[in-house]
């Protein structure tokens, strides 16, 4: 099962300068949750935007970079590849975790996104690909914590496809 996982401001802004515009801790906590113990799909930005591999997570890295190499991770130069790799492995859940142009190649084959929906606006340059939910049943929607450390309306949406 192929999955993505995001958050997103209510433009569907997922970046600034490689990085999140905004600082939720429990959104990071629930990536931490949804993806420890799973294999990770990222383009090099995403990767590198780490500076190494995330702890308990097995990495496959998506990069027009013939050359490009990463210490503790996998490296991929066709979205092919990668289909035949979760088609070998059909009870794993491997999960999208980006870039834009990475969500963009693997939504039209993707079975559940978990999404961050933030209540908010912010500044940013990195969109997500427009997705339909039309073709998507929501499955699972807790709202989040909001306090000093987690400042803004957020909910944890979990849609799996029709």
């Amino acid at each position: 099962m192929i999955s993505m996982i995001f958050a997103h401001d209510q433009n569907y802004l997922i970046g600034k300068d490689n990085w999140m515009p905004w600082n939720i801790p429990n959104d990071l906590g629930y990536f931490k949750a949804m993806t420890t113990g799973k294999t990770i799909i990222m383009g090099r930005k995403t990767f590198e935007s780490f500076g190494k591999p995330l702890p308990n997570r097995h990495h496959l890295i998506l990069t027009r970079n013939q050359d490009y190499q990463a210490e503790g991770c996998e490296v991929f130069h066709e979205i092919q590849e990668l289909l035949d790799y979760a088609d070998k492995r059909p009870d794993e859940e491997i999960v999208v975790i980006g870039g834009a142009e990475i969500y963009q190649l693997f939504l039209p084959v993707a079975d559940r996104l978990y999404i961050t929906y933030i209540d908010e606006t912010f500044e940013g340059d990195t969109y997500l690909p427009k997705i339909d939910l039309t073709k998507w049943r929501l499955t699972s929607k807790e709202k989040g914590i909001k306090n000093e450390e987690n400042p803004y309306d957020y909910y944890f949406l979990q849609y799996d496809r029709k």
